[in-house]
């Protein structure tokens, strides 16, 4: 009768083990997170675009016709020697029927009065020639003492009156000849041909500053006032970044911080600085539809033009400035932290359990959050823990984890 009930005692037993172990609570697989010191920054991220520091407009420095661009959009052009736009005298306007009639009626009025100066000048050549004749008569009669002193006085004096009025007439017909030029002139109208430029007629603006083409009003041959802008230069090399920023984020940023530049189009990160910060802000309207106060920054690009090839005027960057940075900060991750009890905590990895932690921290950036106190560096902390987790619970770090293998937290974030 014993020999019968082993067997079944047995089977009971290995039946309360398989039960007793299926019920018995598992561990819960968790990441796990080192606690290390590391470089540490707290940064404000915003979106910029790049702008040319200095750019130099060349305009038009009197009205006439300006030649076919002889550069296009980004060549490059050297200070003071580069020919960048031609200017040459405007054609005359066209004539309408009246005014045509009215400079021909013109020009047929002065030619008569070129005619009459003509011919007031023979008369007083003619007048000259009687006076100088009789002079020389007087003074032959006055050597002999035939006519008294008085008469010759008077020869002479009909003399130098005639003698100057035929200055007065030869200046008379040159007045009328430039007269009928400039009437003349008023019956050009336009011409067709178009000669090669010169220096005499024509005046060649070379580029003020040594750079780039940067944009061009108009290529084409086309007449221009004075002052109007021909084109626009500017240097690469010269750049600068503009960001907007959240009045009350850019209250936080010092001028000369450092900024990181990035999603630019290249591989590397750009380095700039903070050179200035606008006094004044301005409402602009989010793609939400909401008015916000944005304050303009303006930001040195310090990394050499070798780093960013590529990058122009105008070109959409993302740019992170640094508010606070420390070497050697002990970090945790902020996945890792919860509230409980009106303060911040975390679950700590002891003898294989989560320990419930208070911590006390101080800055933060978007990755992780300085540890003031609570942790200690070489702790491991659960990185992401779930309801299923309390004080206490029994946790495995989770199979080829690399965090769970003691990885650090990140020692930047935006």
């Amino acid at each position: 009768m014993r020999h019968r009930l082993i067997p079944a005692v047995l089977g009971i037993l290995a039946l309360a083990g398989a039960l007793g172990w299926a019920f018995w609570p598992q561990p819960i697989p968790v990441d796990l997170v080192t606690i290390a010191s590391a470089p540490m920054e707290v940064t404000v991220a915003a979106e910029g675009v790049t702008r040319i520091r200095n750019v130099y407009g060349v305009t038009a420095p009197m009205g006439g016709t300006v030649s076919r661009a002889p550069v296009q959009v980004g060549d490059a052009v050297t200070g003071g020697q580069t020919v960048v736009a031609s200017i040459r005298p405007q054609e005359p306007a066209f004539l309408d029927a009246r005014a045509r009639a009215q400079a021909e009626a013109a020009v047929d009025e002065a030619l008569a009065a070129l005619d009459l100066a003509k011919a007031k000048l023979s008369q007083a050549l003619a007048d000259q020639s009687h006076a100088e004749g009789e002079y020389a008569r007087a003074q032959s009669l006055a050597a002999r003492g035939t006519i008294p002193q008085q008469m010759l006085e008077d020869a002479a004096s009909a003399r130098q009156t005639t003698a100057a009025a035929v200055d007065a007439a030869r200046s008379a017909v040159s007045l009328q000849e430039a007269t009928l030029a400039r009437m003349q002139a008023q019956l050009v109208g336009p011409t067709r041909a178009e000669g090669p430029l010169t220096d005499a007629c024509c005046l060649d603006l070379t580029a003020p500053v040594t750079g780039t083409v940067l944009s061009l009003a108009n290529s084409s041959a086309r007449p221009v006032q004075a002052g109007e802008l021909l084109l626009t230069i500017g240097s690469l090399d010269d750049l600068e970044v503009v960001v907007d920023l959240l009045s009350s984020d850019a209250v936080n940023v010092a001028p000369g911080a450092p900024a990181h530049i990035e999603r630019w189009g290249g591989a590397a990160t750009i380095r700039a600085r903070v050179r200035r910060i606008e006094p004044m802000a301005f409402t602009k309207v989010s793609a939400l539809g909401i008015e916000e106060q944005r304050v303009r920054l303006r930001l040195d690009i310090l990394t050499p033009a070798a780093g960013r090839a590529g990058l122009g005027d105008n070109y959409r960057v993302f740019a992170r400035i640094v508010l606070w940075s420390g070497e050697g900060v002990l970090q945790v991750p902020i996945g890792a932290l919860f509230r409980t009890g009106g303060h911040w905590a975390v679950f700590r990895a002891e003898g294989g359990r989560a320990v419930l932690t208070p911590v006390t921290i101080g800055h933060q950036n978007s990755a992780t959050a300085e540890v003031v106190a609570g942790l200690a560096a070489g702790d491991r902390v659960v990185a992401f823990p779930g309801t299923k987790i309390g004080d206490g619970s029994r946790i495995a770090a989770l199979p080829g984890d690399p965090v769970g293998e003691g990885g650090g937290p990140a020692a930047d974030g935006g």
